[in-house]
């Protein structure tokens, strides 16, 4: 690869993965709507680390819209694009369903369609572990995914499968990867790792959505990024679950470990466990390591620290970061 397309750049894996190639040698245009989806604090703070590096171009714009995508691919010869930017979120697809279909899938088809116009043969899909809700654990890639239960996951089921229609078609190579649970530094405060932090560091009652039973395969970033790196290989059309490839960890006793480490007891308000989400997540992670050698390298226990030191390090302006349920 000497230059990347990737989309979605000022989002939490996409920035680790562009760091990650920028540190290769690669150049990366990287491109992104820089939507409230949340605090854009952090999107910022991404971007100002990528900033820093040489080979890295910041195009703003919406890949749901073809005439801001175009000149991209007009002015540049990529090699791969990484089509990472989606608007993600179980719960706020339910509300904003159109929001995630023209994102998620209508940019992915943008892409698909100027990656044949202007013969760019391979494309990396961020795609999610929540299609597998319903289905036995550990998730394995060949299980069907034909039930999804939000909006999201079904706009992520129609990338998936019009990436499979240009690979047949056009014999443009596709790999595709469902992460599983992805935390670490500069992570999404809508999900549970960042939002808990925040709220038992500052004192502020945390909301658990379920009885605290329910168990995910939290991945690091770090690992997640390396991984979608790997996908850059020759594959023709395949699917890769990105996940700790453990024992998955119950949600309360991810908070005790939050809890020890800030040194502070979680005040915890229960409520109902929502319809859209799924109960429990475990990745079977034999086929990338066939395939692509990778497995995950940083522990729970390890990428917690890590977690945490960063928010601490940053605790002026990460605390002030607006968190919505």
């Amino acid at each position: 690869m000497k230059k990347v397309l990737l989309t979605g750049v000022a989002g939490f894996v996409a920035s680790r993965t562009a760091q990650l190639l920028l540190d290769d040698g690669v150049e990366v245009v990287g491109f992104d709507n820089l939507n409230d989806a949340y605090d854009k604090k952090l999107k910022d703070h991404r971007l100002d680390g990528l900033r820093k590096k040489a080979g890295f171009t910041f195009v703003e714009g919406d890949m749901g819209e073809m005439s801001e995508l175009r000149p991209l691919f007009e002015k540049h010869n990529f090699d791969v694009v990484f089509n990472l930017g989606a608007r993600a979120g179980v719960r706020y697809s339910i509300e904003n369903p159109h929001v995630y279909m023209q994102s998620n899938a209508q940019g992915c088809l943008n892409i698909l369609e100027l990656m044949r116009e202007f013969d760019v043969k391979k494309i990396v899909l961020a795609s999610t572990s929540s299609l597998y809700a319903g289905q036995p654990m550990p998730f394995v890639e060949t299980l069907p995914v034909d039930r999804p239960l939000s909006p999201y996951a079904s706009s992520k089921k129609a990338a998936e499968v019009m990436c499979y229609t240009y690979h047949h078609l056009f014999d443009i190579d596709v790999t595709i990867f469902r992460y599983f649970t992805v935390y670490g530094p500069a992570g999404r405060p809508d999900m549970a790792p960042f939002r808990f932090i925040k709220w038992i560091e500052e004192g502020t009652p945390i909301t658990v959505f379920g009885d605290g039973s329910q168990t995910r395969d939290f991945t690091y970033v770090d690992d997640i990024a390396k991984g979608t790196v790997l996908g850059a290989k020759k594959v023709g059309y395949e699917i890769f679950n990105l996940g700790g490839g453990k024992e998955p960890v119950a949600l309360i006793d991810f908070i005790h470990m939050m809890e020890d480490r800030l040194g502070k007891k979680a005040e915890i308000i229960w409520k109902d466990a929502h319809p859209a989400d799924m109960k429990d997540t475990s990745a079977n992670i034999e086929k990338a390591k066939e395939i692509l050698g990778w497995e995950p390298e940083t522990g729970l226990e390890e990428g917690l620290d890590k977690t945490i030191s960063w928010y601490l390090d940053n605790l002026d302006w990460a605390s002030t970061v607006d968190i919505q349920l």
